[in-house]
């Protein structure tokens, strides 16, 4: 109706999270932040390689894109291993994610580590 000002209520979040920024990124929960900071402590330490914030993978099957996986973060251990992580609670294992899981595993290769 023209004439009536909406009000815009703010929802509480789906899982209860708080986004936060940092460095430039803005981080889905505290806890992604906090695991943020560990992995740049260790990067500093020498201890992990090639950090990386909201990588990009994209999926496809016999030349087919399906869809595109943003993990948390992905970087090489001191074996020269890509890994690559994301930072999940129960609520958080949607369907979606569980197949995007699988697809990583069988397309790439990369099993998705969940801390």
């Amino acid at each position: 109706m023209p004439g009536i000002a909406r009000m815009k209520i703010k929802r509480r979040p789906k899982y209860l999270n708080t986004k936060t920024k940092l460095d430039g990124y803005t981080f889905d929960s505290l806890k992604e932040q906090r695991r943020y900071l560990e992995l740049l402590m260790m990067q500093k330490a020498g201890e992990i390689r090639d950090l990386e914030v909201h990588p990009k993978f994209r999926l496809e099957v016999e030349g087919q894109k399906v869809c595109t996986y943003t993990a948390d973060f992905s970087y090489t251990d001191l074996d020269g291993n890509v890994i690559v992580e994301d930072v999940k609670s129960e609520p958080t294992k949607t369907p979606s994610y569980r197949i995007k899981k699988k697809l990583m595993r069988a397309v790439h290769g990369i099993e998705i580590r969940e801390v």
